[in-house]
């Protein structure tokens, strides 16, 4: 799934590239508006990140000529008013989400588009010699199928979305099993243990005691 970031402020972009990566997408930062139509004319995109304020050619006359790829675009900008979001929703975007903003409201955003309109989400995410297919929750180890429960895998894929923190105990039971964590619990112990055995992790999915767990980069 490819995602066109058009935005100048540098560190914004950085942020963005990264942070999709590591939920599957497969981000391309661009820095300009003459850029990003040039870009779109030669290369398949499925969804854009717009920011308005733009070098070359603004956010505001190129979603015209996205719209007219049948790319759909969801304006990421720091014109917050009312008048600015009803103008670029009437301009064509799908959604409209003003800076500052919350990553894991920006992802939920972008789910919410590609279903509306109809784009397949075939996520694939790869770290080290491992493989994780989204659409068909299959996990790989050099090709070769690794059989995890629905938990194992929501909790594997937690764990590579987030890898290089440090997530406490608590933090874990909350986004995977959405609940709270009993202290004298040890269902989260034994999950940790099975996918280090099942994907030979060791070494890089270590215990941070008296806090949590975190897989390393």
């Amino acid at each position: 799934m490819n995602i066109l970031i058009v935005e100048d402020n540098k560190a914004i972009n950085n942020l963005l590239v990264k942070s999709l990566q590591k939920k599957g997408y497969q981000p391309i930062p661009i820095f300009d508006g003459e850029s990003a139509a040039n870009y779109i004319e030669q290369h398949q995109v499925d969804l854009i990140l717009l920011d308005i304020m733009l070098p070359l050619i603004s956010g505001e006359e190129l979603i015209g000529y996205f719209v007219e790829y049948d790319i759909p675009v969801i304006f990421l900008t720091a014109k917050h008013t009312l008048s600015d979001k009803v103008r670029g929703l009437n301009l064509g975007a799908e959604d409209y989400i003003t800076k500052p903003f919350e990553l894991e409201e920006l992802f939920a955003r972008i789910e919410t588009v590609l279903r509306r309109t109809n784009k397949q989400i075939r996520k694939k995410i790869k770290w080290h010699n491992i493989h994780i297919e989204d659409n068909t929750r299959r996990v790989f180890i050099q090709n070769q199928l690794v059989t995890l429960t629905p938990r194992e895998y929501q909790l594997f894929v937690y764990l590579v979305q987030n890898r290089g923190i440090v997530l406490a105990r608590e933090t874990i039971y909350q986004r995977v099993w959405e609940d709270t964590c009993e202290s004298d619990s040890r269902t989260l112990d034994l999950h940790i243990q099975r996918i280090r055995k099942k994907l030979q992790l060791t070494d890089m999915l270590r215990t941070i005691y008296g806090v949590g767990y975190i897989l390393e980069e």
